[in-house]
């Protein structure tokens, strides 16, 4: 809670909008309301009126400061389905297509992150990742001097010597199974901008591997060693303050006395508060490991290299967790536009998104 609490205290002075496509799902119907009851800003819920109050009924919830949204009687329907088949029309998508894609809360709450109508965009309790994550990709642009979207999973665990006290960001693990080196790159670039906005500090990533500086040879360790200097220099050429060191074991990355003898000069060994991994698989298994077994806080997944805020939240996530993702989104929604200079809206396909086949 130390970590999440300083994070709704910044959000409470700078409140945001937030949509849930999800509207009917309890552990969603829930954090909206915390959402609204802490000051944070204005959530909306998409779906059926009837149906999400029926739902909130059944819980005892008010729905009081929460905005309800039918997309089907929607005054903006007609308006976000003509800026659909605008942006899909190489795909050849048609009116009815469009329509019924706009008919789905997933597409619906997306195009209102795309066109501001919120700050924010929270779904997936309830869904596959798949389902969330295509309409983000199909609408919403990568944010300038990005090609990689990809995802990072907060953790918080209660022994502060791990991270920053006790906080680290793990990415990616929620999007691109198997990243080239250039995505590697990307994925510790956006995952280092996001650590420095969230918790203001000087991002010490770890790229790891099952070896430590040439303990082990192997392919996939010479795609880790030559991310972390395209990483080196990316940071370089935006001007961001952050070190990178790898191909690092995890031990090597979160334990001073291991790091002491693996690699002493380092900046990064034992002191690492950004950890990547070199795969969907390690990062996956990892952080769920870290949730369940070490019985963290986790929050994710964040989305990054978006044009706009986003997260995909898993469908073990409880109340708590989700309120958790929505404050972080809205936290990120404020510094936006300077981490993304001249954001826009989507306006043509996006040429070089590089994530999973969901376009």
């Amino acid at each position: 809670m130390r970590f999440i609490g300083s994070v709704i205290e910044k959000l409470q002075r700078h409140p945001k909008r937030v949509v849930f496509p999800e509207g009917t799902e309890p552990r969603i119907i829930q954090a909206a309301r915390q959402f609204f009851c802490l000051r944070l800003g204005a959530p909306v819920l998409l779906g059926d009126r009837g149906h999400i109050k029926k739902a909130a009924n059944q819980l005892n919830v008010s729905l009081e400061g929460i905005r309800l949204i039918n997309p089907a009687e929607s005054e903006d329907l007609d308006t976000f389905v003509q800026r659909f088949e605008l942006l899909r029309r190489t795909k050849g998508i048609k009116t009815k297509e469009a329509r019924e894609a706009m008919l789905n809360p997933n597409y619906y709450g997306a195009m209102m992150v795309a066109m501001h109508q919120v700050d924010g965009f929270i779904s997936g309790a309830s869904e596959f990742t798949g389902s969330t994550l295509r309409p983000l990709f199909q609408i919403i642009k990568v944010a300038p001097q990005t090609t990689t979207a990809s995802s990072c999973m907060i953790m918080e665990v209660e022994d502060t010597r791990f991270g920053e006290n006790g906080v680290m960001f793990l990415a990616d693990c929620g999007v691109i199974p198997e990243p080239t080196v250039e995505q590697l790159a990307d994925i510790a670039i956006s995952t280092a901008l996001l650590s420095r906005q969230i918790l203001g500090i000087r991002p010490r990533v770890a790229m790891l591997s099952y070896s430590t500086k040439g303990s082990a040879t192997h392919a996939t360790i010479g795609r880790v060693q030559a991310a972390t200097a395209l990483a080196q220099q990316k940071a370089h050429q935006k001007q961001l303050e952050a070190d990178f060191d790898g191909e690092l074991q995890v031990d090597a990355a979160l334990i001073p006395e291991i790091a002491s003898r693996k690699l002493p000069e380092s900046k990064v060994g034992g002191r690492a508060n950004v950890l990547i991994f070199p795969d969907l698989n390690s990062g996956n298994i990892a952080s769920k490991l870290v949730q369940h077994v070490a019985r963290a806080n986790a929050y994710g997944q964040i989305l990054l290299g978006l044009d706009r805020p986003a997260a995909d939240v898993s469908r073990g996530s409880s109340a708590h967790d989700i309120l958790g993702v929505a404050a972080i989104v809205g936290l990120q929604s404020i510094a936006y536009a300077e981490l993304h200079p001249a954001p826009g809206i989507a306006t043509t396909e996006h040429p070089a998104v590089t994530a999973p086949n969901l376009l």
